[in-house]
């Protein structure tokens, strides 16, 4: 079941991928290399709380 803190970590993952492509496909390598490092940083994030969540549920 997807929850709504689920739905915007993948926003802002979506964002951000999209963002790097632009930048990248637009000239600006280093801000493209620079933003795509992002997408993984905020996969790990909510991983973490996702995890953190339910940890919590089981105590």
């Amino acid at each position: 079941m997807i929850k709504t803190s689920d739905l915007f970590i993948l926003l802002a993952v979506a964002i951000s991928f999209a963002l790097s492509g632009f930048l990248w496909f637009s000239g600006q390598r280093e801000e493209g290399l620079f933003t795509a490092l992002w997408v993984p940083s905020i996969l790990a994030f909510g991983i973490y709380f996702k995890l953190a969540a339910l940890g919590a549920r089981q105590s």
